[in-house]
């Protein structure tokens, strides 16, 4: 596999019907688990998709916090001998955080409070976990199919505008 199909294989993107297929299973999930909010992150951070009560959630300092927290465990694991810990749980006061880790890509983020157990929230992560493995295969097989997107005429616009815009900004000044 070449360079630049190793560097796409790291970075998924998510088109249109991917994002609805997840959100349908994360809306599944909390129907089943009695959770309060489900988000998916990607491992660098940014929020894929969300559903349930998250109007009182700021989900993109969430996502990147709890990559960042996911990060920092994964270094804790190697300390102890571990590859890495694939589920994290933080359990407050009113509030309680679930993460699963996905395919090594993508973090499943999952609100829950005295409505649901633990033990619940945990069984069906594991099969949301499970569903959301395949979304991802399925857009890995299609970005192996289809290689590196043609941005046609609009591309090369924008890189003509680009390297415009980079050469007046490095021009010298001959006043």
């Amino acid at each position: 596999m070449g360079f630049s199909q190793e560097m796409r294989r790291k970075r998924l993107d998510f088109y249109e019907e991917d994002v609805k297929a997840i959100d349908q299973i994360l809306g599944d999930f909390l129907d089943a688990s009695g959770s309060k909010a489900v988000f998916m992150v990607d491992k660098e951070g940014h929020l894929v998709t969300k559903k349930g009560f998250t109007k009182s959630l700021d989900g993109d300092s969430l996502a990147a916090l709890v990559a960042g927290a996911f990060a920092s465990t994964r270094e804790v694991a190697k300390l102890l001998g571990e590859q890495e810990f694939s589920v994290l749980f933080h359990q407050g006061r009113n509030e309680h955080i679930h993460v699963a880790l996905v395919m090594d890509r993508a973090l499943l983020v999952t609100v829950f409070d005295e409505r649901t157990t633990m033990g619940m929230v945990k069984l069906y992560a594991e099969e949301l976990t499970t569903k959301i493995s395949e979304v991802l295969q399925g857009m890995l097989e299609r970005a192996d199919k289809e290689g590196p997107r043609d941005l046609g005429q609009d591309g090369e616009d924008f890189a003509d505008s680009a390297e415009e815009k980079l050469s007046d900004f490095f021009k010298e000044d001959t006043d």
